[in-house]
């Protein structure tokens, strides 16, 4: 009956619909440091069954299809892309990207992560204490911490994440601290919390962490930021395909709704 085919695109203007929604979020973060884009991935429903395959006729002869009405399809699940966003020389010391795989770890909130959380947007400052901070709304403070002196002339951090600092008086530099990069077996089931942070999820798998460089981490660029690795022509090709689709399960809803309508006035 005509009521399945509208059950069924029905599902597909949902899904449709949370598709569009992914997309304006990559669109609106095309700008944002660090922000890695996702994507819906989709997958069909349930099946009606009104004829199995291989059923034996009077002969003996068996059928080589069955008779299979699907129900309709559903958004299983979005999907981050960690794929390595271009790196722009911003010519700030305090500036880091990662080159290669690994997230800096920041301390955050015990609700959101149990006090950690992780992110790709290695814009930091310093707070009021000298503390490598991340440069934005909420300044969370790097982990393990990394102090720099009030009268530092110069700071430099080296690809291996040493942090050596300059001061008056001194003719050689001084190890301040070492940054970290964490790694997971999964990123792809990190949790999304905003702030380009992601917290540890039982899909991720655990925390690794170690030196930049070293066991497959990425290497740390002073004075550089990773930008977004949203692509706009992708985004906006997926844009028009996902119009096109909504329009043809919209024109699918009123074809099956021609087809009741029909049906209804039969008996008159």
């Amino acid at each position: 009956m005509a009521n399945i085919a509208l059950q069924s695109a029905a599902t597909g203007l949902s899904a449709l619909n949370t598709k569009l929604d992914v997309i304006a979020n990559n669109l609106a973060n095309v700008n944002t440091n660090g922000f890695k884009a996702s994507r819906a991935n989709f997958q069909d429903l349930l099946y009606m069954e009104r004829a199995q395959p291989g059923v034996e006729n009077a002969q003996g002869d068996q059928s080589p299809t069955g008779l299979y009405v699907g129900l309709g399809v559903k958004v299983s699940g979005t999907q981050v892309s960690f794929e390595q966003g271009s790196l722009i020389n911003t010519n700030r010391p305090y500036d880091l990207a990662i080159e290669g795989d690994g997230f800096f770890k920041v301390v955050v909130e015990d609700a959101l992560g149990n006090g950690t959380a992780y992110t790709r947007a290695g814009g930091f400052s310093l707070n009021a204490d000298g503390e490598l901070v991340l440069a934005n709304d909420q300044g969370r403070r790097l982990d393990p911490p990394i102090t720099i002196p009030a009268d530092a002339i110069s700071v430099k951090i080296t690809s291996d994440g040493k942090v050596q600092v300059l001061q008056p008086g001194s003719t050689e530099p001084t190890e301040q601290g070492q940054i970290q990069l964490t790694t997971f077996v999964n990123p792809a089931g990190l949790k999304q919390v905003g702030e380009n942070l992601f917290v540890e999820t039982v899909a991720s798998g655990p925390a690794i962490e170690g030196s930049p460089a070293s066991e497959n981490r990425g290497r740390i660029r002073q004075n550089f930021v990773e930008a977004s690795n949203v692509d706009p022509t992708y985004e906006l090709i997926e844009m028009i395909r996902t119009q096109r689709a909504f329009e043809m399960n919209s024109n699918t809803i009123r074809a099956a709704d021609d087809t009741l309508r029909a049906i209804a006035q039969l008996r008159r």
